[in-house]
């Protein structure tokens, strides 16, 4: 017996596999899901490969076959040769049986099917009229209605839609009925008109029995585009659903067509299946495979890469050649088109798709322009052209795939120069004229989207009809887009690409390559410095690019090159609003806002109706302190401009600052309903809503802000201040902690956090933040006042003064810096200088209430009752008046009121002129009342050894009234802290009962330690 040889069909297929490139993944994942078993929850049970025409998916399928027949499964193979699924089934018994595996009752089926089907056709044909009799349309009628039965009768042409549905009826009632007569067996009879119904369980009896004898059986369906129209439903039914029978678990199935699965049918099945979406080779597996057919000089292999565009057909077929030289590197353009519309007959279409290659991209509007046609024709060939599988919707428009766009235009260029610039011409007249439609309704062309589309398309019909007439005109447009920022420059610079490649214009693609790489960086600083070298822009436009250049700088932080960049604008272009402003804006960030404002009016001058320019100069008039120049400005940009959140925010700020909470917050309201997401706004809100107590809504705000910039130390800082207010100590402090992890150099928030410290007693650590805060900030007037008062507290009275003088130096309009001052100065005995400073206050304070109490309690210190009353003629000054001066009875009316109104105080007071009034001894239970008034009382702690001072004076208890006296001598305390024990001393010497000889001598003390620091602090 002579040995098995390969046939010839073998050879070619091992020699073909031996040579396959690439898809290395999608074999991979299908060679692995063969070695999972199919309870596996990973195996999958179809696989779909899908592309256009020419990317490789039938020689991948054919790839798979062998893969799955080297792990010993059966294959079948099924393409478009097949007009329905008794065919497809056919095609399968066959090539089991090739494989030894007859499927003998379903080929007896079969061929049950083929002779019923041929007696059905013949029945058909006794229907028909003759040719005499009536029209094409009846006959077609019949022809339907066979089909409408479930037969697979092929009807094209121009009666598609001509016939009604009637009359559809009327024949398939009529076929049925003659058939019904003609089979007598209901099997028959199912045979013709529904014979999946009858195959399909006897496939799948079978297929079971097959599935036995082999790991896997693997069924291919290939061409699906075509195939799909009858296997699809089928092939649902098959793995989905029992309406046959039961699939074998071992069988897998491979789909592979130009279009991705129908997900409104497929997609509960996603679990189960593997999408294998094929594109172009990338340029490695375009290497390879030409590597593989021996052609591997560079220039060559540029070229074939170029002239395929990676399509694996083109590819293969451009190196079946082994060019050795570009020159003998042939363009297939013409034969990728035909790949790509194979399938299609008529030549108006045909034409329709490729003349539709030329634009970018396509709507109804854009397909009338590039096609010639009557309208009637039009609304229809688009809706066909879209359905094509190389045409993908992007929204609202319809865009070619590259690979087939591509051959396409290079096919229309070469076949007709002419005719492809004055088409190009054409479109471009038409991008034009839209565009002029849009510009007339636009105050500022480039801030609108849809016009920035349309130049856009504009410019690249312009570069693919004439290039080096349009490329200037374009550059200039491109320092125009790179104004926008860097997305709009990437469009164009992608368009200078495209169109250079697709005209083989060099000098613009170099240009469209040029600018990408220097657009790689996250901004146009680099392609502006291109355009500014290379282009040939006027001085105008120069000075666009530098102004542009400019504000790229200025937003980068770096100011000093960004104001070279502005004032090189200005000297080409000294009208350019842009440059001003961008001047102005540096000048503000550099600190200098008068400046700033100067350059702003320049701005405002050139562009009166230019709200960013009212917007900003208004917040920088704000900054300055000059509220109704602000609000001038930012009235003015809202109404200009009423979708501006900016300007509707700072206006907000303004009637904040000027006391309008009402209209504040209306303002703020606004500027987040048109950017929910401003937290600027809403942290200026949350300031608003603490001054209006409205504490709640404040801490959502600050909530909202951090949620949205949660790594932002100045709002994490804001919200500790909030929380710090509530009272919630320790989320402030871990506010205050993590904002400074983010930023250890924000004075603020050590600001905050020191003034935390000092609110609850812990001096020592306040100072050290506050100390911080002053290094990184040393004009930072708010710490330098709460430092002042922390030093005061721990008894370092130079040191709060100093700080007290250089806040009001730094401010001396503060009403609040001097106030400190005041309460520093009191806390040395300097009264001339506190009581010179209160005159001063009452001009530029806010709390006159105050003054007045602090004059009045002046004026009582001095002796001048008079004067205290006539300042300020209230309860506690009279009763403090009535105390000195021994009116002990009037002293007691006004401290029992005093007591309504204020426990601490005026149950001092009251036992004060008690113990004058009836004695010491008398007013011993008034004592006891004041203890325990004064041990509950927020401000005991601190001067806690004062108080309990004249409690022990008050009850004559000289031993605890030594001891409390020694610790307040040995504490630093306040000079006015002092006065008051010493008035009280007094007082009570002034009462029976008293032991004056003990009480004298500890009075004088404290009268000598009084005065004391007040020698020591004297100016």
């Amino acid at each position: 017996m002579r040995p098995t040889r390969p046939s010839m069909q073998e050879l070619i297929g091992r020699r073909r596999r031996a040579g396959f490139v690439g898809r290395s993944d999608e074999r991979a994942a299908f060679r692995e899901n063969l070695d999972l078993p199919a309870e596996d929850e990973r195996h999958r049970f179809l696989f779909h490969v899908h592309g256009n025409a020419g990317v490789g998916k039938t020689f991948l399928v054919r790839e798979l076959e062998q893969l799955a027949r080297d792990r010993g499964a059966l294959t079948a193979y099924v393409d478009e040769g097949c007009g329905s699924v008794p065919e497809a089934m056919s095609a399968i018994c066959q090539q089991l049986a090739a494989q030894g595996h007859r499927l003998k009752k379903l080929e007896e089926a079969l061929t049950a099917h083929r002779e019923r089907r041929h007696e059905a056709e013949a029945e058909v044909a006794a229907l028909e009229p003759a040719p005499e009799g009536p029209s094409p349309v009846a006959a077609t009628a019949v022809r339907l209605g066979l089909a409408g039965l479930g037969m697979a009768v092929p009807v094209a042409g121009p009666f598609m839609g001509a016939v009604d549905s009637d009359r559809l009826a009327e024949g398939a009632a009529r076929l049925k009925a003659r058939l019904s007569a003609r089979f007598r067996n209901q099997e028959d009879l199912q045979l013709v008109l529904a014979p999946e119904r009858v195959l399909t369980p006897k496939f799948l009896d079978e297929l079971a029995d097959v599935t036995s004898a082999a790991p896997w059986l693997v069924l291919f369906f290939d061409t699906y585009e075509r195939t799909g129209a009858f296997l699809d439903g089928w092939l649902h039914d098959l793995m989905t659903t029992d309406r046959y029978g039961e699939l074998p678990a071992e069988v897998v199935v491979v789909t592979s067509g130009q279009r991705p699965f129908d997900t409104g049918r497929w997609g509960g099945f996603a679990d189960f299946m593997t999408d294998l979406p094929l594109g172009p080779f990338t340029e490695a597996e375009a290497r390879g495979l030409l590597a593989d057919r021996g052609v591997r000089a560079e220039p060559v292999v540029a070229e074939v890469l170029r002239l395929s565009g990676g399509l694996p057909v083109l590819v293969s077929t451009l190196a079946e050649s082994r060019p050795a030289d570009p020159d003998d590197v042939g363009d297939l353009s013409a034969t990728a088109v035909e790949r790509f519309l194979r399938w299609e007959p008529d030549p108006a279409r045909r034409r329709v798709a490729v003349e539709c290659a030329l634009p970018r991209f396509l709507d109804a509007d854009v397909f009338r322009a590039a096609v010639d046609c009557a309208d009637e024709e039009a609304l229809a060939l688009y809706d066909w052209l879209r359905g094509m599988p190389f045409v993908s919707e992007r929204g609202d428009r319809a865009q070619y795939h590259d690979v087939v766009r591509a051959p396409m235009l290079r096919l229309e260029r070469r076949r007709s120069p002419r005719g492809w610039a004055e088409r190009h011409e054409r479109l471009a007249r038409t991008f034009a004229g839209w565009r002029e439609e849009r510009e007339g309704e636009l105050r500022d062309a480039w801030d609108d989207r849809r016009w920035r589309e349309l130049r856009l398309a504009e410019a690249y019909h312009r570069l693919c009809a004439r290039e080096q007439v349009a490329l200037p005109g374009v550059l200039r447009d491109v320092v125009l887009a790179c104004a926008r920022g860097p997305e709009e420059a990437r469009r164009w610079g992608r368009m200078l690409a495209e169109a250079g490649e697709d005209t083989q214009a060099t000098a613009v693609a170099r240009w469209g390559r040029d600018l990408l790489d220097a657009l790689e960086d996250a901004n146009t600083e680099a392609a502006l410095g291109l355009l500014i070298d290379r282009a040939d822009l006027d001085a105008g436009l120069r000075a666009v690019a530098h102004a542009t250049r400019g504000r790229i700088l200025r937003t980068d932080g770096r100011y000093e090159r960004a104001m070279l960049e502005y004032d090189r604008a200005i000297a080409l272009d000294g009208e350019l609003a842009s440059a001003y402003f961008g001047r102005g804006s540096v000048r503000a960030h550099l600190g200098d806002y008068a400046a700033a404002v100067e350059d702003l009016d320049r701005a405002h001058a050139l562009d009166p109706e230019g709200a960013e320019i009212l917007a900003v100069r208004g917040d920088y008039h704000r900054i300055l302190g000059d509220h109704e120049a602000a609000l001038r400005d930012l009235d003015r940009a809202v109404e200009l401009d009423r979708t501006r959140p900016t300007a509707w925010a700072a206006r907000g700020v303004v009637q904040h600052a000027l006391g309008q909470t009402d209209l504040a917050l209306a303002d703020l309201e606004q500027a987040l309903v048109l950017a929910p997401d401003f937290v600027w706004a809403l942290v200026r809100r949350a300031r608003v809503r603490r001054s209006r107590g409205e504490r709640e809504p404040q801490l959502a705000d600050l909530d909202r802000a951090v949620a949205l910039a949660p790594d932002t130390a100045w709002i994490l800082c804001e919200r500790g201040d909030a929380l710090s207010a509530a009272g919630r100590e320790e989320e402030a402090l871990a506010d205050y902690q993590r904002a400074i992890d983010l930023d250890d150099t924000y004075a603020s928030v050590y600001a905050s956090r020191g003034a935390l410290h000092a609110q609850h007693e812990r001096y020592e650590d306040a100072v050290a933040d506050l100390d911080r805060a002053l290094e990184l900030f040393p004009e930072y007037l708010w710490a330098l006042v709460h430092r002042s008062r922390a030093l005061c507290r721990l008894g370092r009275f130079e040191a709060a003064l100093a700080d007290a003088h250089r806040a009001v130096e730094l401010d001396p309009a503060d009403g609040w810096a001097l106030a400190n001052r005041i309460t520093m100065s009191l806390a040395v005995g300097r009264l001339e200088r506190a009581r010179s400073d209160l005159d001063r206050y009452r001009t530029i304070g806010s709390d006159l209430a105050w003054a007045c109490r602090k004059m009045a309690q002046l004026h009582v210190w001095g002796g001048r009752f008079e004067e205290a009353l006539a300042e300020l003629d209230d309860d506690d000054t009279r009763c403090e008046v009535h105390l000195r001066t021994g009116d002990w009875g009037l002293a007691r009316q006004e401290a029992e009121r005093l007591c309504l109104l204020d426990e601490f105080d005026g149950a001092l007071n009251l036992a004060l002129a008690a113990s004058g009034e009836t004695g010491v001894t008398a007013a011993r239970p008034l004592w006891r009342r004041y203890a325990r008034s004064a041990r509950g009382s927020a401000a005991y702690r601190r001067v806690s050894d004062i108080v309990e001072a004249v409690i022990c004076a008050g009850l004559q208890d000289w031993v605890e009234l030594d001891a409390r006296l020694e610790r307040v001598l040995a504490t630093r305390h306040e000079w006015t802290d002092l006065a008051g024990l010493s008035d009280c001393l007094d007082i009570l010497l002034q009462s029976d009962g008293i032991d004056r000889s003990r009480l004298a001598p500890r009075r004088d003390t404290v009268v000598a330690a009084r005065d004391a620091m007040r020698a020591r602090y004297a100016e």
